[in-house]
């Protein structure tokens, strides 16, 4: 699977470990990470995959030098907040670690576009997200058949 993680450019020491815990869950349990490229939420969730040797794909809003270090395949779309459509179409399912306006309308796109979504401390609940507590509960369920 292509799982996304979605949250901040900036977050707090709290947030950027359970980003982090994300992403080694994911590389774990063999699927790849992808993400916004840059800072915060998304440099955590890439950092923690990649200390679990997963594959993490940066969809990137401007060119490919802004990207953070950990990731391996840089997609630069110089298109914006635009990029964050992309993000969702090229994921199976997203999670969201805290968030802003661009976490929102990423959860918000992926839900019209029938996704699963999980969410750790959102910005907003929607219907049809489902929050939870720990980083083992998001991925579990974005993996699940159910």
């Amino acid at each position: 699977m292509q799982i996304g993680v979605i949250g901040a450019g900036q977050c707090d020491e709290e947030t950027y470990r359970i980003a982090f815990r994300v992403g080694q869950l994911i590389a774990e349990k063999g699927h790849i990470l992808i993400n916004g490229g840059l800072g915060g939420v998304m440099e955590a969730s890439a950092r923690g995959a990649k200390s679990r040797n997963g594959l993490v794909v940066a969809i990137l809003p401007r060119r490919k030098e802004i990207c953070n270090e950990f990731s391996d395949i840089r997609i630069a779309t110089d298109m914006g907040h635009a990029r964050n459509v992309i993000i969702v179409h090229s994921s199976d399912a997203l999670i969201s670690v805290g968030g802003g306006y661009g976490t929102v309308s990423e959860i918000a796109i992926a839900l019209k576009e029938g996704k699963r979504v999980a969410s750790i401390n959102p910005p907003v609940v929607m219907e049809g997200m489902r929050v939870f507590e720990t980083p083992e509960e998001a991925v579990d369920y974005c993996i699940s058949d159910s």
